[in-house]
């Protein structure tokens, strides 16, 4: 089992706001590729983007759902 740090970060609809919530927790998976179901259920809603990012020990998905921003990263 490998343990990551899950950040996740939720802008600020309101223009001009440069506040975020930050979440962060612990996750531990088999392999590297199971962090995709963990994001999943932040995928759900309507005009969905999700992008994935992988480099420097750090797998982040940038997510747009629903007209909310969300930056999901996982570190070792």
């Amino acid at each position: 089992m490998k343990t990551y740090e899950m950040t996740r970060e939720i802008f600020d609809k309101c223009s001009g706001n440069q506040m975020k919530d930050i979440l962060i927790s612990e996750v531990q998976v088999e392999r590297e590729e199971d962090l995709d179901e963990i994001v999943k259920p932040y995928t759900e809603g309507t005009d969905v983007m999700c992008e994935k990012y992988v480099g420097n020990g750090v797998v982040t998905f940038e997510i747009v759902a629903s007209g909310i921003k969300q930056r999901i990263s996982f570190s070792e």
